[in-house]
């Protein structure tokens, strides 16, 4: 079996496998030890299989360090990340990134950015074409394969990325503030997005989000973080209906839910800003 066959079996493999995530004491230090910076301190999470669970916390607080250990991105110096394919000690096949910053390459079209993903997963010709068309269609960008990222507004090129990402069938999708930089309508029209590929496709989400609303509205469980150094301080289920949408925000639960889940990142954003003076 070629490179290429070993590459797109492991994919398979690892998109069929169960996607919990298991976060043991995990710490984090920037810099020299002693001398550092620590970012995380502690941190335990389990997250289960199929689940979406943001991460929500003051400016500065690791949700990004955190999310980036989950991804392999960055070794883990201090305790252990597991998933159901083993022990975390470097990006694989079960994982994958959706970036703020969309992530596209500009000279590529839309379809290309998607086939690229899948080439370098080693999917053979037929089933690249056939599968970055099928998440081109759910991400709702139909007609619009051969665009240009140039040509796309924000939330056209955000949802490009989440199509590339989706397209390699990752078990375990981690999303770092990816509608950060978008307007308000099309932040509002892309969570609803997600929900509804989130449904779909029963992937386990790490979301890292500084935006209670928002992450009530997408959340299963939410786990907040403290000021500097990041702890996991709060846990909060987030029992609402799974079909959710724009009407959900008057619904008084939610609101309730978000003032009690603002009330507790204030905290750490005002703990935050003392540390820093």
């Amino acid at each position: 079996m070629s490179a290429t066959q070993l590459a797109a079996t492991a994919r398979r493999q690892a998109a069929h496998a169960p996607s919990g995530i298991s976060v043991q004491d995990v710490s984090h230090t920037y810099g020299a030890r002693g001398a550092g910076t620590l970012a995380l301190d502690g941190i335990n999470i389990d997250i289960e299989d199929g689940e979406f669970h943001c991460l929500l916390g003051p400016s500065g607080c690791g949700k990004s360090t955190l999310l980036y250990l989950i991804g392999g991105f960055i070794p883990v110096q201090s305790g252990q990340i597991s998933t159901a394919t083993g022990r975390v000690t470097a990006p694989g096949p079960d994982r994958s990134i959706v970036f703020q910053n969309f992530a596209l390459f500009p000279w590529k079209t839309v379809r290309d950015n998607v086939l690229y993903g899948l080439k370098k997963a080693g999917f053979g010709p037929a089933e690249r074409a056939e599968r970055a068309q099928r998440y081109i269609d759910m991400v709702h960008l139909t007609g619009f394969e051969n665009a240009y990222p140039s040509q796309l507004s924000g939330g056209m090129q955000q949802r490009a990325a989440i199509a590339r990402t989706l397209a390699v069938d990752p078990g375990i999708l981690l999303m770092d503030e990816p509608f950060g930089a978008l307007d308000a309508q099309t932040r509002r029209v892309m969570q609803e997005e997600l929900r509804a590929i989130w449904r779909n496709s029963r992937k386990t989400v790490v979301f890292v989000t500084h935006d209670v609303q928002e992450a009530v509205f997408l959340a299963d469980r939410i786990s907040i973080m403290s000021a500097r150094p990041g702890r996991v301080q709060h846990v909060i289920d987030v029992n609402m209906p799974k079909d959710r949408d724009e009407t959900i925000l008057e619904n008084p639960e939610f609101i309730q839910l978000s003032e009690h889940i603002w009330r507790l990142v204030r905290e750490q954003a005002v703990a935050a800003t003392r540390g820093a003076h």
